[in-house]
Parts: structure tokens; C-alpha cells; sequence
């Protein structure tokens, strides 16, 4: 076992300091560079990561979402305050910036950045003169350069439409949201739907038909969206919906209960995040669960290898989703 003292010997520091620093110890003044050169020695000498505890200091929260889009998907609220609960946990001092704020308004001395929403290119690189450490949450823009945690939607997908297959469906359509680049300020078709389509066609049983979108996930979206698809096909609806987020199917199960369309014996839906409501809508939604918590806490660990750990090499991770089989299957 690494001893505090190995540690001050092999850094050239007094165990005192050394223990302080591992401590963190708020009193301790030591600088940047005194207090990298510990604690690469400390874990190049194999003490162990969890008996770290020193204070992070200015991680920057980016949290392109607004306050619209956090009312109408909780998935964002969610997220945030997993974030700022376990940046806490770290010893992480978190400070939060929205898009209103700017690039230009983060500091150049921050230890790096975690970031939530659509960022576009010119604000990706100005991030990249402040900093070479971050972790992109739920998105993976610049992965040859940052860090990023995500479901795995690409699978969620498929195993949806496998599961349609093996209940006997041949008729599935989708319903859902577009992506809007900051880039190029246009609306582009989400994973989910990319997805969809692709597996849809390769397994034989594509219908354009069937497919349906709008720009928002809200559950107005999601009225809209169902509305157009029950007055556009009539007696012609897919006997099952794959729908992309729990916001946008709460809104569909509203126009299918007007128009007297019985879930699951007329058509059969499952959307993703599992968010509270879906327990509780009529009936009750079958969802992939997106484990809110373990994907902040995968991003909030990525920084710190990156920060404490010096890791160089960027990561991108997948989280698996667990399907919850409710009544609207």
C-alpha cells in the first residue's frame, strides 16, 4: 500500500503538504503546478483514485438547453441536477453557463467542462482554445477531441422494432423529433428516425407511409404528430408506433384516446427515457428506461480521469437501456 510518505518522498514535497493536498485540506495554498506534480506521483505510485479527494476548481457546466425546452422534456432537468449532485460528490466546483452567457464569458483558467446540448462548430473550437478537457453529455459532436456519454439510441431502436417483429407486427410506423444544427440553423433527421428507417428497409418491412415528424419533442409535438398521422392514414395505421421520446408519446396516447383508438389491441407503443409520467398516463407506456443518473456519473468521472488521471486518449460511451414492458404493448 502507497504511503503518504513514499509519496512526499518520491515528489519532493513534505508529507505534510502531501497529506493536506490528499485531504483537501481548504487552508492548504500550494499552486497549479505543485499540486499536479503530487498527485501524478501519488497515482503513479498506485494509491488509489477514490482516497483522492482534492478540490476540482472551476469546471465549467455548459448547458445549451433553454428554459422551454428543460419545461417541456424533464430527461434535461434531470440531467442537470444528476450533474451538479455528482460533480458534489467529486469535490468538483461546478459553475453553470447557458447559451446566453457565450463562449466568450468562460473563463481561459477553468479545469475543463462538461456540456449539455447543441454546440456549433465556431463555439467548439473557440471551447478548444480554453480547454483540451471536456465531456459532451448525450451528444458526441467532436469525438477525435472530447469526451462523450450516451445511450446507445442506435440499439434502442433496433431492439424496439425486434420486439414489434416477435409480438407479430408487420405494420410499425415511427413518430418523432428532428435535430436542429446550430450550424447550419436547419432541422435534420434525428438518429432515432436515421435509424429506424435503415433497419425498417433491412429487414423488408419499410413503409415512408408510416413515418412521421416534427422539429420539438413536447408533448405538443406529440398531439400534433399523432393527430396528422390518425387524419392522414384513417383505417391504414400501422398496428405499432416506435416513438422517440417518452414527451412526444405522452402527447400521441392524448390523440389516440380522442379519436377512440385502443392501446395496445389497435395499435401498440414504445418510446424511450421513462421519465415518472409514463407510469401514470393511460395506459401506462412501455419504454426504454435511459439511466439518467449512471450517464452523469460515467461524464463526471470521464472529466476527472482526464483531469486528475492525464488521460490523453478520448473516450465515447454507450450506455445499454433496459425496455420496461408496461400496457401500451
Amino acid at each position: 500500500m502507497v504511503t503518504i510518505k513514499e509519496i512526499a518522498e518520491k515528489s519532493g514535497f513534505s508529507a505534510s503538504t502531501v497529506s493536506r493536498l490528499l485531504n483537501n485540506d481548504t487552508t492548504l495554498s500550494v499552486s497549479p503546478d505543485t499540486k499536479k506534480k503530487i498527485l501524478d506521483t501519488a497515482i503513479g505510485l498506485g494509491y488509489e483514485r477514490k482516497n483522492i479527494q482534492p478540490l476540482i476548481e472551476k469546471v465549467a457546466l455548459l448547458y445549451w438547453i433553454t428554459d422551454k425546452e428543460e419545461l417541456e422534456d424533464v430527461y434535461f432537468k434531470q440531467m442537470r441536477l444528476e450533474l451538479e449532485k455528482n460533480a458534489l460528490d467529486q469535490n468538483m466546483e461546478l459553475h453553470l453557463y447557458k447559451h446566453e452567457d457565450g463562449i466568450k464569458n468562460i473563463p481561459n483558467d477553468i479545469s475543463g467542462f462538461i456540456a449539455v446540448g447543441a454546440f456549433t462548430s465556431d463555439e467548439i473550437s473557440r471551447l478548444r482554445n480554453k480547454t483540451k478537457r471536456g465531456v459532451f453529455i448525450d451528444t458526441n459532436p467532436v469525438p477525435e477531441l472530447y469526451d462523450a456519454v450516451l445511450p446507445d439510441t442506435v440499439r434502442i431502436t433496433k431492439k424496439a422494432i425486434d420486439y414489434f417483429i416477435n409480438q407479430g407486427h408487420k405494420k410499425i410506423g415511427f413518430i418523432g423529433g428532428t435535430y436542429h444544427n446550430p450550424d447550419t440553423n436547419k432541422d435534420e433527421m434525428d438518429i432515432r428516425e436515421t435509424t429506424f428507417r435503415s433497419y425498417m428497409k433491412e429487414v423488408g418491412i419499410l413503409e415512408e407511409k408510416y413515418v412521421f415528424g416534427e422539429r420539438h419533442f413536447s408533448v405538443n409535438d406529440g398531439y400534433t404528430v399523432a393527430k396528422k398521422a390518425i387524419s392522414t392514414l384513417k383505417d391504414d395505421l400501422p398496428t405499432a408506433f416506435f416513438i422517440a421520446s417518452d414527451p412526444i408519446a405522452v402527447g400521441s396516447l392524448q390523440a389516440f384516446n380522442e379519436n377512440n383508438i385502443s392501446i395496445p389491441n389497435r395499435v401498440s407503443i414504445i418510446s424511450v427515457n421513462n421519465i415518472s409520467v409514463t407510469k401514470y398516463v393511460s395506459p401506462p407506456l412501455t419504454t426504454f428506461h435511459i439511466d439518467i443518473p449512471e450517464l452523469c456519473k460515467t461524464g463526471v468521472h470521464l472529466l476527472l480521469e482526464q483531469i486528475i488521471g492525464q488521460r490523453k486518449i478520448t473516450k465515447t460511451v454507450l450506455l445499454n437501456s433496459e425496455l420496461i414492458i408496461r400496457k401500451s404493448t
